[in-house]
């Protein structure tokens, strides 16, 4: 049997991305990842379901999380970033705590979305 590898999608076929960089308004500082990431996906469960949100595409990148300014990136589908909107401005609760997310900006590249939106927060 002949080992072959796969050819790799053409750029133009892949699925386009936005990073979303969101920030945490509460009373009460919000340091653990797991629960600011549990309650962005049920907010976009409750708006989208499962299957609008499988289509989403939704990546919450853990090591963009900043819990001293509340501010983290989304990775998202060109496509959704209306939709993952609508979800944060829907979601109130954390771990019990009430929050308001609100959406700082959106940027095609990591790094511009790193340099504009979460520097500017230290």
């Amino acid at each position: 049997m002949v080992k072959t590898k796969l050819k790799p999608i053409l750029p133009s076929l892949r699925e386009k991305k936005r990073y979303l960089v969101f920030e945490i308004i509460s009373k009460e500082k919000i340091s653990d990842f797991n629960s600011v990431s549990n309650g962005v996906m049920k907010s976009m469960l409750q708006l989208l379901g499962q299957l609008g949100t499988a289509k989403a595409g939704i990546i919450m990148l853990d090591n963009k999380w900043n819990p001293k300014a509340q501010r983290g990136i989304v990775k998202v589908s060109n496509r959704h970033v209306d939709a993952l909107k609508a979800a944060l401005a829907f979601a109130h609760k954390i771990d019990d705590k009430e929050v308001i997310f609100r959406s700082i900006g959106v940027s095609g590249i990591l790094k511009k979305a790193e340099e504009r939106y979460l520097k500017t927060a230290l």
